[in-house]
């Protein structure tokens, strides 16, 4: 028997339902580890509030016996323009209100949750007058896990990458506003003060829709307070968020919200990473073929083409926004020497722990200059797995050399990196510089045999000096060794503990 038009238009009413509300709590997911840190915790916890908000939804519809298809179309407007407006929501409310950030997150997240919650009943007891039973649990429930599907593929692949969270949660506003225009017609002869709900569909449509057109100016307005400093790059690529500010001391760079450099002070940070270990490795002979892991900025890369005798360098990072706007913008060209256009570079855009396992090249010094292991996507590149790959790919005498977050805010972080390259077989020797933007800053240099200081530094640098330069290895008491184990795939413990760390560490 052909389905019914009214069960057609419902159950893809559920699909849409069900695809907009876990959008709106996959958007409040990334905004509170945006602003919060915490990426796991934040992730776990409001999608744990979102299922139990729907829990109370769901208990809460018994209440509704009457006039079924105008609370459904009512809570729809509801879920539309609170759902919708989130991100708008929560991106103003970091900026300008940042103490209210968690209050404000959560409420939204129990509201969304209770009100999607509220909708799936509903719609089944809409269908009940005309659907069996046992056909009517399983279809909604289909159509309600493959709305979910659908979305968490769709999410990070195409929404955010084309749209960014606030024109995401918007369109999806539209949608929920759109199945209440839907259900405004399917029930027409059913629904009472019909004006009065015209008026509501239009003036929600009206509301998300004018947001949708703005945007862009809603974005500028609260990151430009959000960073203090003039937002002049603003960028959301398949994997990250790029901005770039210019303010009192400069430009800086932000990847979700996380500072990576400060031009006031980024030579520091760039000279520390590199002359360590490709000095040394010039004492036996110029270092010939160089790969940068991550460092798609092309810093790390100026300071490697101080050595003239360099021949190749090989540039792995995994998202080419950020090598296509280091290459092209002319501020950023000029921070980096031009380096992404130099005739010994090749970028490869792809992940580096595929790389290493199917590149059969050799280096004589591997860069290492990944973000912080804020989530498990990251940290898988600071395990004892990565540094098995990396041990094969480096030069029988060769050094690579990892930025490894701060010895002094995250110690024990610090350290397990440290012990995770050792147990790969690799000598480690650590050091640390200080960084003005951001603290005390750690590095290991990892090679097969004991690290030796380097005679000699290139000219034209900075920070660095034959003086100062053995003093970078020498650990205050604060910053000791700590015992540590090491971080493996199938534990990621440093992830855990980085995030306990820089909590305990940074005010909330």
């Amino acid at each position: 028997m052909p389905a019914q038009p009214l069960e057609v238009a419902l159950l893809a009413s559920v699909f849409v339902v069900a695809a907009c509300g876990l959008v709106y709590e996959l958007a409040a997911g990334a905004l509170a580890s945006y602003v919060l840190g915490d990426s796991v915790l934040q992730f776990s916890t409001i999608i744990g509030s979102y299922l139990f908000a729907m829990g109370i939804g769901s208990w809460l519809s018994r209440y509704f016996e009457r006039q079924l298809p105008g609370h459904f179309l009512r809570i729809e407007l509801m879920v539309a323009l609170t759902g919708g407006l989130l991100p708008i929501v929560l991106f103003i409310t970091s900026a300008w209100l940042p103490g209210a950030f968690r209050f404000t997150l959560y409420a939204l997240v129990l509201l969304v949750g209770t009100l999607v919650g509220l909708e799936i009943p509903l719609v089944m007891r809409i269908l009940k007058r005309n659907v069996a039973l046992r056909d009517l649990v399983s279809q909604v429930l289909t159509f309600d896990y493959l709305g979910a599907l659908a979305v968490s593929v769709a999410f990070p692949l195409v929404l955010v990458p084309q749209l960014g969270l606030i024109r995401t949660g918007l369109l999806f506003g539209l949608m929920n506003a759109a199945v209440a225009v839907w259900a405004l017609w399917i029930f027409r002869h059913e629904l009472r003060r019909m004006t009065e709900h015209v008026v509501a569909c239009v003036a929600v449509i009206g509301v998300l829709g004018g947001c949708f057109i703005a945007a862009d100016q809603v974005t500028t307005l609260a990151e430009d307070k959000f960073y203090q400093d003039k937002v002049v790059v603003a960028e959301t690529s398949r994997w990250q968020r790029i901005v770039l500010t210019n303010g009192p001391t400069g430009h800086r760079l932000f990847l979700n919200g996380n500072l990576q450099f400060a031009e006031r002070d980024e030579y520091r940070y760039h000279e520390a990473l590199v002359h360590p270990a490709m000095a040394a490795f010039s004492a036996q002979g110029a270092p010939r073929k160089v790969a940068v892991l991550g460092g798609g900025d092309g810093m790390a890369v100026r300071e490697i083409l101080k050595y003239p005798g360099v021949e190749s360098v090989t540039l792995v990072e995994l998202d080419p926004a950020m090598t296509q706007l280091f290459s092209t913008h002319p501020i950023l060209r000029k921070l980096n020497g031009d380096a992404l256009h130099s005739g010994k570079l090749k970028i490869v855009n792809t992940d580096a722990f595929k790389w290493l396992e199917e590149t059969d090249e050799s280096f004589d010094v591997i860069v290492v200059d990944f973000p912080d292991p804020t989530n498990f996507s990251i940290g898988k590149l600071y395990t004892t797995s990565f540094y098995a790959l990396l041990d094969r790919r480096l030069s029988a005498s060769g050094y690579a050399v990892v930025q490894t977050t701060s010895p002094l805010v995250a110690r024990q972080s610090y350290w397990t990196v440290a012990a995770t390259i050792e147990a790969v077989g690799l000598r480690t020797a650590p050091y640390h510089a200080h960084v003005p933007s951001f603290g005390e800053w750690g590095f290991i240099i990892a090679s097969r045999r004991p690290y030796a200081l380097p005679l000699k530094l290139p000219e034209g640098l900075r920070f660095l000096s034959q003086q100062s330069l053995p003093l970078l290895f020498d650990f205050p008491l604060d910053m000791a060794r700590v015992p540590a184990e090491p971080n493996r795939l199938s534990n990621q413990l440093l992830v855990t503990t980085y995030e306990r760390e820089w909590g305990q560490a940074l005010p909330r």
